[in-house]
């Protein structure tokens, strides 16, 4: 199952946890369960054709609008 990212919507912590099928998930801090599921970036290692890392996150994109490393809708 996979891991999310979530923020609290009342004491706005920011936590990670592991979603079971229909299960909603609580904050940990406050237990309120009015929670807003965040996009992440994902990690990765991109090797090129002579080996070389290309890139080595989605974090690392020089767009400070979003995570991707490219973007149709803003051209970077």
């Amino acid at each position: 199952m996979p891991i999310y990212e979530y923020t609290c919507e009342k004491c706005d912590k920011k936590f990670e946890m592991l979603v079971m099928g229909k299960d909603r998930p609580a904050c940990p801090a406050c237990g309120n369960v009015r929670v807003k599921r965040l996009l992440s970036a994902c990690g990765f290692v991109s090797k090129g054709s002579g080996g070389e890392t290309v890139s080595a996150s989605a974090g690392a994109s020089s767009c400070s609008g979003c995570s991707a490393s490219s973007c149709a809708s803003c051209g970077v």
